[in-house]
């Protein structure tokens, strides 16, 4: 649970701001939806490889 202490901020923006930092700095978001399907290991490292490859590829058409 993330609690922020208003009484550090001026406003009640600041603080909200701060605790929108917090939550997405702690990854709550992106773990729930790594959660909603299982992925078996062996997709996950087939969709890893092809993204490096995809990165270098756009790589070397850059540097041409």
């Amino acid at each position: 649970m993330i609690i922020i202490n208003t009484r550090d901020f001026k406003s009640i923006d600041q603080a909200l701001k701060h605790y929108k930092q917090k939550h997405n700095k702690i990854g709550i978001v992106k773990e729930l939806r790594d959660r909603q399907e299982y992925v078996k290991p062996s997709i996950k490292q087939r969709d890893k490889l092809l993204k490096a490859q995809y990165k270098q590829k756009l790589r070397n058409a850059s540097e041409e």
